[in-house]
């Protein structure tokens, strides 16, 4: 089990964060786990012969704690290079009941793969995406399968929307204007990661290059409608408020001056108190197994 250190303010900040944005997601992760052992065969019988799961890039560990459901007989190892993120891993794991099935490693993709030993169905988030050369990451996964099993790689291919085109702040569009100064930053950032190269997002051609044969896709839709409930609500704020420190002069200052309105908690304007604000995002689930005979 990793050894856990103090991390930064910053980082356990995101971490909040990101367990607030799994509060959001569980119904989609406990769906998509579930399609998962569907696709190993068409009763229990294939879920059930699932060994050992891993969970590559776990985060706060809300998708470790579906699959240890979805794989009832299976050790599930969540992985993730932040040690805060794992110790919140073995949180939830004990909160939900499934803590004494789940350990933690702490390893970063593409390298440090190799020592966690072989697993029959390997879950990996948005982390792949991320990286800077995905190809990499994805043979670095195959390359640990075992024979028979199962790869999935969730794209969130709509980030999450949750303001109406028109909220009566600024111009009209602010969702649209963030969500495209966001790509802008996300591409940047990976451009400088180490070893970054420039790919065709076409998951099934990526995990066929990593030696893997694509046995389906699905989309899930995370829908939240208006009005929010608290939790929800402070996770937008937590998100809102890190976009604006991020994005800097991507944003104009007419919408950077919005964006401080929506922070500001105790106005009737701020993203806590609107009723018009929703939470819809979506997520393709793109999977691929080992031949049996490789």
């Amino acid at each position: 089990m990793t050894a856990h250190r103090t991390e930064d303010p910053g980082r356990d900040a995101l971490g909040a964060e990101l367990e607030q944005e799994a509060e959001l997601h569980t119904g989609f992760l406990g769906e998509a786990a579930r399609w998962l052992a569907e696709l190993l065969g068409p009763d229990e019988r294939g879920a059930a012969a699932v060994r050992r799961v891993l969970d590559a890039g776990c985060g706060p560990g809300a998708a470790s704690c579906a699959l240890a459901r979805a794989f009832p007989r299976a050790e599930v190892v969540a992985v993730d290079e932040s040690p805060g993120l794992l110790a919140r891993t073995l949180h939830r794991a004990g909160e939900h009941g499934v803590g004494a099935r789940i350990t933690t490693r702490r390893a970063e993709l593409p390298g440090g793969y190799d020592r966690l030993g072989p697993a029959d169905v390997i879950w990996t988030g948005d982390a792949v995406p991320r990286l800077g050369d995905q190809q990499a990451a994805l043979k670095a996964l195959a390359a640990v399968l075992r024979p028979g099993g199962l790869l999935a790689v969730a794209d969130p291919v709509l980030p999450p929307r949750f303001l109406p085109r028109d909220i009566g702040l600024g111009r009209p569009g602010l969702q649209a204007r963030l969500d495209a100064a966001s790509e802008d930053h996300a591409a940047a950032l990976r451009a400088r990661l180490p070893g970054a190269t420039s790919v065709v997002d076409d998951w099934p051609a990526l995990l066929a290059c990593a030696g893997l044969v694509p046995t389906g896709t699905r989309t899930f839709l995370i829908d939240l409608p208006a009005p929010l409930d608290l939790p929800a609500r402070r996770h937008l704020h937590a998100r809102l408020s890190r976009l604006l420190g991020a994005l800097g002069d991507r944003l104009d200052l007419a919408d950077r001056l919005t964006v401080e309105q929506l922070l500001d908690g105790d106005a009737c304007t701020s993203i806590l108190w609107r009723p018009d604000a929703f939470y819809v995002a979506a997520v393709t689930v793109h999977t691929a197994r080992l031949c049996a005979g490789a």
